[in-house]
Order: structure tokens, then sequence, then C-alpha cells
């Protein structure tokens, strides 16, 4: 399953650690965060549960910034 977020990324630096931290959450197949449109495209692994995957996203996203915000 893959699901598109908004998230607001300060800069093409911060998307690109944000990007390379929503990787190692349990339950993340894929991602991408793009600074230009200000999305972030998640691809779940199977099995996994959108929402609390997404929870642990967020605590890592803010472990890089700690003012990221994700509309979940």
């Amino acid at each position: 399953m893959k699901k598109t977020y908004n998230i607001e990324v300060d800069c093409a630096n911060c998307a690109q650690k944000m990007e390379d931290a929503t990787k190692t959450v349990a339950g993340v197949a894929d991602a991408s965060v793009s600074y230009v449109t200000q999305k972030m495209k998640v691809t779940f692994a199977d099995g996994a549960d959108p929402e609390a995957v997404m929870k642990d996203v967020l605590k890592a996203c803010k472990k890089v910034e700690s003012d990221c915000e994700i509309e979940l």
C-alpha cells in the first residue's frame, strides 16, 4: 500500500534526511520526501498498519527536525 502525506520541510537537505530516517522505520518498504512539493510518499510493507507506522515515522522525522509536521 502506498500513501501520500503533506509534510513541512525547510530545505532539500532536511527532506533527504527525513527520507532516510523514514526508510529505517519498521513497516516502511520505501519512502520519498520532496522539498519542492512538500509531500512524503510512503510504501508500507505487507501487513503493516499505516497509522501505527506513521506515528513512528513522525518520531523518526522529529529527531531530524524537531518542528517537523506530517498531516496524518
